[in-house]
């Protein structure tokens, strides 16, 4: 799968441009706050539903205008198709192919991508709500069928703690049983991801960092017995039932897949406790990767590679050992301020100042038009 084209409308700087990719490597080049990193949060929104900079749409308006589009023609499975997503302060409107959708969620999975940004060190530092978003993206980029389980175990919780909160008992059973069906799909999925993405992980932290302690994940759930329970639903609404009286003074729920956690340990120690910010950034590094060797080996297909800020992930060791083997990964988007990086070999190169292309070297792809 590659995009070939996107066209923006008042998104961020772009008031109106079109851009034409190379199948291989895109760089973006451009000094700071130009629009380097917009036109990679374009790709990624129309790829996962969501910014990685913001959770509010209405900041991804161009400055004094009512509303931003996007359009991406890309190719999957040999066959051309089209994502139009469109939003103003009275809703947004989402269309593949011609077919409306209600909501960014029904992307997922359409236009796969991982994506590495300088600000992934919280995927470490953060709190555990950071690593089960990394999870959930993940497994709903692969798997339709989580999203729609995380959507359903979320709705239920929030009518169980509209009862909590009300002190009452009444119909709380009920949200408890649906509630516990979907988080047993949910654990079990996360859990699943998290084995199969080991070995890929330590494929590349030994590429990365030779010599390196293996990288290893841990996904602890709660409660910690649910994650090993042949009947996980069984569990979970045991749980509900015995800490009611407890969540009910508090109004929320306490236990289920909402509270777990992922460890992310290098040898025997906690690389968030133990680690020094460049062994952090080179598992941060590793991890993105493993998650890309995963999610093309289960799509038999290669994703969408992004990579904000190219060359600060990595001291000039492992960077060397990253560029060796970058055309490996079919589609790629780098962004850097710096000119292009020696030994990085591109198919294109966009030179990107206030917001629109000045200047693109291409290889065998049409060239940047303005619209």
């Amino acid at each position: 799968m590659y995009l070939k084209r996107l066209l923006l409308r008042n998104f961020r700087n772009y008031l109106q441009s079109e851009v034409f990719f190379s199948p291989s490597v895109n760089f973006f080049q451009g000094e700071n706050g130009q629009g380097k990193t917009n036109l990679l949060e374009a790709i990624y929104l129309v790829s996962t539903g969501r910014s990685f900079r913001t959770h509010t749409l209405s900041d991804l308006v161009a400055f004094g205008k009512r509303f931003f589009y996007l359009e991406a023609e890309f190719f999957r499975d040999g066959i051309s198709q089209t994502l139009k997503i469109y939003y103003d302060e009275e809703g947004r409107k989402v269309e593949h192919n011609g077919n409306a959708y209600s909501t960014l969620h029904s992307l997922l999975g359409i236009l796969p991508s991982v994506l590495i940004t300088p600000d992934d060190l919280s995927l470490i530092n953060g709190s555990p709500s950071e690593r089960r978003r990394f999870l959930d993206l993940h497994s709903a980029q692969i798997d339709l069928s989580y999203v729609h389980h995380l959507g359903r175990y979320f709705k239920a919780m929030k009518q169980r703690n509209h009862l909590l909160r009300a002190s009452s008992q009444a119909g709380i059973a009920a949200w408890e049983e649906v509630m516990a069906l979907s988080a047993s799909y949910i654990v079990d999925k996360r859990k699943h991801v998290v084995l199969e993405i080991i070995p890929h992980l330590n494929k590349w932290i030994e590429l990365l960092s030779r010599g390196a302690d293996p990288l290893s994940l841990h996904y602890h759930s709660n409660p910690s017995s649910l994650c090993e329970a042949e009947d996980k639903a069984l569990v979970l609404q045991h749980a509900f039932k015995e800490m009611r009286p407890k969540e009910m003074v508090i109004g929320n729920t306490l236990v289920g897949p909402h509270r777990d956690d992922l460890s992310i340990q290098l040898g025997k120690k906690l690389v968030k406790t133990f680690s020094s910010e460049g062994q952090k950034r080179s598992c941060l590094s590793a991890l993105r990767f493993a998650e890309w060797e995963h999610m093309a080996q289960l799509l038999e297909d290669k994703p969408l590679l992004g990579i904000d800020d190219f060359g600060i992930q990595l001291d000039k060791k492992r960077h060397k050992q990253l560029l060796l083997h970058l055309s490996h990964f079919g589609q790629v988007f780098l962004t850097s301020p710096l000119s292009l990086h020696e030994g990085l070999e591109t198919s294109a190169v966009f030179r990107i100042k206030q917001g629109e292309i000045q200047d693109t070297l291409m290889g065998s792809c049409s060239p940047t038009q303005p619209i």
